[in-house]
């Protein structure tokens, strides 16, 4: 079990790695310019054709000779580089894993813990994950070209920004205690106020010390203002000046009422002798936390001082982003509900609270609820990635990752003739993986039966075991995580089957060679939590042609909440796979636009790619077609969770599913999102 946290086990090799690619990158950079410079995406298409001579057009005249030129002379050093370089890969390690400890804030919040987030006792009554997959299209840029895609450094660092910025949003935690209602709301909002001072405090319930999220004495601090009256308020009713305790008037009953005492009315929340649920004032009614991360220094720096303008076209946005300006937008009504300067709103008539966004839903018998949201999932867990390709993108989208997730496996596959690579490996297998809770082990294993152009890439699987709590017998509870990039040609079933077939039997391998003690020692076993495989698998449940796939065993060891057989999704369930040619309307160009097309069907049709039909060309465009349409689109990219070799009385529910379009304009798929609650069947103590 050990983890590698360099490409190479040695220092000479690294350096030797380091020199050759230098040589081999100005050609290889002069390459990808050069193609880029001939594909051109639908927004510089648009561009040039609204003014044939801008500048844009004179710089691809002048551009495109001087890379060849540059190229061809680059030619000799790049040979004698890549004679360096390809033997060293023989060696290299398969993925790169990286730890980064959480800031003084985030500790303080209870993010930190042993690493990202509390890791400590196991709770009787379990807990629950969130889970999220996404392929960024982040391959060399000329190649993302072909996807409509460009700028790819560019968006690695927004995409991150993005999923950062989502994941980490405030959340609020409703605490209603009443004789009649004693449960716990609890809802992460997409709407929230702005302007409030960030603080540490969490889920804070009456009469209670501890929170959910940090450390138990990381109390909300009590209300020390008046909610109706500001600070230097001498005439208020509720706060008196001390002393004058007698001549204070009732502000609901001034009339025939000298004093407060004088009256006892069971209706009024000033004079009655018991609690009101419903008292705007009486702080055991309502509890309202919101918790958000304080912004990054040199983030803040970055985003205002190095801020381009020309960086937003076609919807891929700077630095402030369309989901920033989204994460906290307030409509205060009638100002009813104050906000303290500890974050908490206190002192709330229950027809105050915030309502849902509307955008949650329960279908028929549903266990669940399911979602279309503009926003990641508010305390993400664990993030799978595909199509991290370019290693320059990989950098900076890590660097971005790692100020939300402590623990990220990156960098992750082969490069030219290692192990299963039968041919010449020119990009690696473009998954990544990041975490909240530390990883405790981890394998990666490459599809040795790629066909054609996928077959260039070094596709495979990458599997985690990470550490998620501790028993009360000091046994360790674990999560085991699978991160996978299927084959992409369609027509290739036999081939994805196969790669199907592998997985299930790596994953079992896997989990065997990770539960096995070191040898002398004798610990106790492990308690898995969970089991969850993520990822694009190029297939969906309703084509014709994925017949073959979508019977596969795997699906009946692993549950998929949007399925309900084989060839029928849910009525909710929609497709993830965007139609490039529109990825720079304005209707899609941002994530609440892309959110509400995406709500509506007419939408589905214009700007989700459908399984095709026999009636179509397979060349056509999507847009406008007139043909049936079967199913909402074509869903590629899964989570799907296993209940098998849990403890005893141990269960997975489902607590919601999301499809996410905040990386509307960055890449060409939707992202998915699930959060799994892990009940153990005992009670809480």
């Amino acid at each position: 079990m050990v983890l590698h946290i360099s490409p190479y086990s040695s220092a000479c090799l690294h350096f030797l790695d380091g020199l050759s690619w230098s040589l081999v990158f100005p050609c290889y950079w002069l390459l990808d310019r050069l193609l880029a410079s001939c594909v051109a995406t639908s927004l510089e298409k648009r561009q040039r054709s609204q003014d044939p001579c801008s500048f844009l057009t004179l710089c691809v005249l002048i551009s495109a000779p001087l890379y060849l030129l540059l190229l061809l002379a680059s030619l000799p050093f790049a040979l004698l580089g890549f004679i360096f370089w390809a033997p060293l890969q023989a060696v290299r390690q398969p993925y790169l894993y990286t730890y980064c400890r959480p800031d003084k804030h985030q500790a303080e919040q209870g993010q930190a813990g042993l690493g990202g987030v509390g890791i400590g006792e196991w709770r009787p009554q379990g807990r629950s994950f969130c889970f999220c997959s996404a392929n960024v299209c982040l391959l060399p840029d000329s190649l993302a070209r072909f996807n409509n895609l460009s700028d790819t450094h560019r968006r690695a660092r927004e995409v991150g920004k993005r999923i950062r910025n989502g994941a980490s949003r405030p959340q609020i935690k409703i605490y209603i205690d009443s004789p009649t209602n004693t449960s716990i709301s609890a809802t992460s909002f997409s709407s929230l106020a702005t302007g409030f001072r960030r603080t540490s405090s969490v889920d804070h319930r009456p009469d209670q010390t501890h929170t959910n999220n940090g450390p138990a004495d990381a109390e909300t601090e009590p209300l020390t203002e008046c909610p109706i009256h500001p600070s230097g308020a001498t005439d208020c009713p509720v706060h008196p000046v001390a002393g004058d305790q007698s001549s204070s008037k009732c502000p609901l009953h001034p009339d025939g009422a000298d004093t407060m005492a004088d009256r006892e009315d069971p209706n009024c929340p000033i004079h009655s002798t018991g609690p009101q649920s419903d008292c705007p004032i009486h702080t055991s009614g309502v509890q309202i936390s919101i918790s958000a991360p304080e912004p990054d220094a040199q983030e803040e720096e970055a985003e205002t001082g190095s801020h381009r303008p020309g960086e937003q076209a076609g919807g891929d946005t700077g630095s402030m982003t369309a989901s920033r300006e989204s994460l906290t937008r307030y409509h205060g009504g009638d100002g009813s509900i104050g906000i303290s300067s500890n974050n908490t709103l206190s002192h709330v008539p229950r027809t105050s609270i915030f309502k849902r966004t509307g955008r949650k839903r329960r279908h028929g018998d549903e266990t669940f609820d399911h979602e279309i949201s503009a926003f990641f999932p508010a305390n993400l867990d664990f993030l799978a990635l595909q199509e991290v390709f370019d290693h320059g993108s990989t950098t900076r989208l890590r660097r971005q990752l790692h100020r939300y997730f402590p623990y990220v496996l990156s960098d992750v596959g082969r490069y030219g003739w290692k192990g299963c690579c039968s041919r010449f490996k020119f990009l690696n297998s473009g998954l990544m993986l990041a975490s909240r809770y530390p990883i405790l082990d981890a394998r990666f294993e490459c599809y040795p039966n790629g066909r054609g152009e996928d077959a260039l890439a070094a596709k495979g699987a990458l599997f985690a075991k990470v550490h998620v709590g501790t028993s009360h017998q000091e046994q360790r509870v674990v999560g085991y995580l699978t991160c996978t990039h299927l084959h992409a040609i369609e027509g290739d079933a036999s081939v994805r089957c196969e790669q199907l077939d592998l997985l299930l039997q790596w994953g079992a391998e896997f989990r065997q060679s990770s539960s096995q003690p070191p040898e002398g020692q004798k610990v106790l076993e492990d308690l898995v939590a969970f089991d969850v495989i993520l990822g694009d698998l190029n297939f969906d449940n309703c084509s014709s042609e994925d017949k073959l796939e979508q019977q596969h065993t795997l699906f009946t060891q692993y549950k998929d909440p949007c399925r309900l057989g084989p060839g029928e999704d849910k009525p909710w369930a929609l497709g993830t796979l965007l139609d490039p040619s529109g990825l720079y309307d304005d209707e899609v160009s941002s994530p609440e636009s892309l959110q509400k097309v995406m709500e509506n069907e007419e939408g589905r049709k214009e700007y989700l790619v459908f399984p095709p039909s026999k009636n179509q060309c397979p060349a056509s465009s999507q847009k406008g077609r007139k043909i049936p349409l079967k199913g909402n689109g074509r869903r590629l990219d899964y989570i799907l969770y296993s209940d098998e070799g849990l403890q005893q009385d141990w269960k997975l529910e489902i607590e919601e599913f999301s499809f996410v379009t905040q990386l509307a304009g960055l890449t060409d798929h939707l992202s998915v999102a699930m959060r799994l609650a892990v009940s153990t069947g005992e009670e809480e103590p």
